[in-house]
């Protein structure tokens, strides 16, 4: 899959990268993603929703962090992430469409921090880490509930970050990728191959897309 443009932005944190793959014919939307915190856009939703949404009239804009662009293996603070997102945004907002803030994992996180304070149309949590593997006293559900737009979650159904049984109630939509762990891979043993699998959440993203109108 071939981008259409690569962007550096330059932010409080450092210099950021957009990929933009642009909607065929008139877009709608901007679907702007981030990575998470152990790996970058070449994650298989994130590619998976660059190759499916531009066909649909949605620009999808795939965001490096500043820590990424710049080679560093770990992740920096959350304070730190959310600086970089907010440094990117005005190039985001550019084209002069609705926004929707996404991202998968950390990313998740930070979409769902900053959504409302941006002025984001809506909020795409994919594999949100509700929370860390085993520890479910350590909650991060608040920033989930928070987010003060319309949301929607991507949830593995044997993600150890937070099964989708594990989630409150709230103003928030929910998909499950059956089998699907926290990078939305599944066993080859599974029901569900990995290519279904992918099209549940592509599926799922387009159908969500189009409901906002």
């Amino acid at each position: 899959m071939i981008p259409d443009t690569r962007e550096t932005v330059e932010t409080e944190a450092g210099p950021a990268r957009v990929t933009w793959h642009l909607a065929a014919g008139r877009p709608r939307l901007v679907l702007a993603v981030g990575h998470g915190a152990g790996g970058g856009i070449e994650a298989r939703d994130l590619q998976a929703l660059a190759g499916t949404l531009p066909g649909h009239g949605v620009t999808v804009a795939l965001v490096e962090q500043p820590w990424r662009v710049a080679g560093k293996r770990l992740a920096p603070a959350p304070r730190t992430l959310d600086t970089g997102w907010r440094g990117v945004w005005p190039a985001l907002a550019a084209p002069g469409l609705p926004v929707v803030s996404g991202g998968r994992s950390a990313g998740a996180r930070v979409a769902c921090r900053t959504a409302a304070a941006l002025g984001a149309h809506a909020a795409l949590a994919l594999g949100f880490p509700l929370h860390p593997p085993g520890r479910p006293e350590k909650s991060r559900a608040a920033e989930l509930l928070a987010a003060g737009v319309p949301t929607l979650v991507v949830q593995g159904g044997n993600d150890p970050f937070g099964r989708p049984r594990e989630f409150p109630e709230g103003p928030f939509e929910l998909i499950t990728v059956p089998h699907g762990d926290h990078g939305f891979a599944v066993p080859k043993r599974a029901e569900i191959t990995q290519e279904q699998a992918l099209g549940v959440l592509t599926d799922g993203v387009l159908r969500w897309t189009a409901s906002l109108g």
